[in-house]
């Protein structure tokens, strides 16, 4: 596979507040750093997909109009911000259903890569729970944990007792994107320092300073 990169974003926790089970589109509420770090994904060249389980489709709990609805008023506010997402793909089932896309399943990976054409083994993986990590692994690509969302916690009580750690934490969506961003990458043609530069400048915008240390 010689297509781009991509860099893929679980929703709840990691974009937006998390808030149980998201059943109105009222309760949609992204993080203030979300829009510029989807941003400098796209403008570092690399796709931003959504991944996201949303079983309460599958249990009853709201419809799938209704997440689309969600998603629909996320893509404009993207757009108006002069961005946008290069896909969304979700899981409407139980965790009992027993399909191939739910995470940890790789499905919905797969899917991005046969229509977007990604390449998979230079791609991302961010998110604030184990199954993100697990769906990341399962593809040869490699997955941040955010703090937000589930993910302190992960990190206090869990995390310590996983076979495998994450490739990077961070303490949101925006530090994690700048992380991989400033990583030297083979595919690059823009110096390091060149990638440097733009994502502090993204990262000025967001209002959550130059890279910190996690």
């Amino acid at each position: 596979m010689t297509g781009k990169p991509a860099i893929f974003l679980d929703r709840d926790g990691t974009l937006n507040e998390a808030v149980g089970y998201l059943n109105h589109p009222s309760l949609f509420r992204v993080f203030p750093w979300t829009v510029e770090a989807i941003r400098a994904i796209r403008d570092e060249g690399y796709l931003a997909v959504m991944i996201t389980n949303q079983s309460g489709i599958g249990r009853g709990y709201f419809s799938e109009e209704m997440m689309q609805e969600v998603h629909a008023g996320f893509r404009r506010l993207l757009e108006e911000a002069g961005t946008t997402l290069d896909g969304i793909y979700h899981c409407p089932h139980r965790p009992d259903d027993g399909c191939e896309c739910r995470k940890p399943k790789p499905g919905m990976l797969l899917r991005a890569e046969k229509e977007l054409g990604c390449d998979l083994s230079r791609s991302w993986m961010v998110g604030d729970n184990r199954s993100d990590l697990e769906t990341a692994w399962s593809v040869g690509a490699r997955a941040a944990l955010v703090r937000t969302g589930d993910g302190e916690g992960n990190l206090s009580y869990q995390a310590p007792n996983w076979p495998r750690q994450p490739d990077l934490i961070a303490a949101n969506l925006h530090r994690a994107v700048c992380d991989i961003l400033w990583s030297p990458q083979p595919e690059r043609s823009a110096s390091e320092s060149a990638v440097k530069r733009r994502a502090s400048r993204a990262a000025r915008a967001a209002g959550v300073g130059p890279r910190g240390t996690e």
